[in-house]
């Protein structure tokens, strides 16, 4: 759904979309495992920019997206289905706006500012980077995950392996100094 800056200096926008699992693209190991289904409204917020008087129209989108996806543990690699619902209350910029001006820090409102190009957004993107950050970096499946073993590649949750323990590089010197001492 495009959103165009061209309706909304006319009316805000209310939204009710829902978009099938694989529509926007979450990427190659994330799978979305039901549809993603988002309400809200875009509006028009025109903001006094510079010191020049000039006005830039900024677009606020706020609402609340669900879905469900699946990645895979980071552990022990069996697949974790998560909920994904969350609220969102966004700002978006034209891009290019902010060029020019000497280079500056960015005060912690500003860094919540995403950017537009052309004619308006699309709420694909939004969404999508909503799902995105919504997610933890690292997945586990539970949170005592033993993982994988590293030598044979079976999945410790399930069964035990006869791997012989790794030494442990760093008590090498110890051992050493333990053989010096009982000759």
């Amino acid at each position: 759904m495009f959103i165009e800056v061209h309706e909304l200096e006319l009316h805000p926008v209310d939204f009710g979309v829902e978009f099938p699992p694989e529509a926007i693209g979450l990427g190659p190991e994330i799978l979305q495992v039901e549809p993603l289904s988002a309400q809200g409204r875009a509006e028009l917020v025109e903001e006094h920019h510079g010191g020049k008087g000039r006005k830039i129209q900024d677009i606020r989108l706020v609402g609340r997206l669900a879905t469900r996806v699946e990645r895979y543990c980071d552990r022990c690699l069996e697949p974790v289905e998560r909920r994904v619902d969350r609220g969102f209350d966004l700002l978006y910029r034209p891009q290019g706006i902010d060029g020019g001006q000497e280079e500056q820090s960015v005060p912690a409102v500003e860094a919540e500012i995403g950017y537009y190009s052309g004619e308006g957004l699309l709420l694909e993107d939004a969404l999508r980077e909503q799902v995105l950050l919504a997610l933890p970096m690292k997945t586990v499946c539970r949170e005592d995950c033993k993982g994988l073993c590293p030598r044979c590649g079976k999945n410790l949750n399930q069964e035990a392996c006869s791997c012989p323990a790794p030494a442990d590089a760093r008590w090498e010197a110890l051992g050493d100094l333990k053989q010096k001492l009982q000759r």
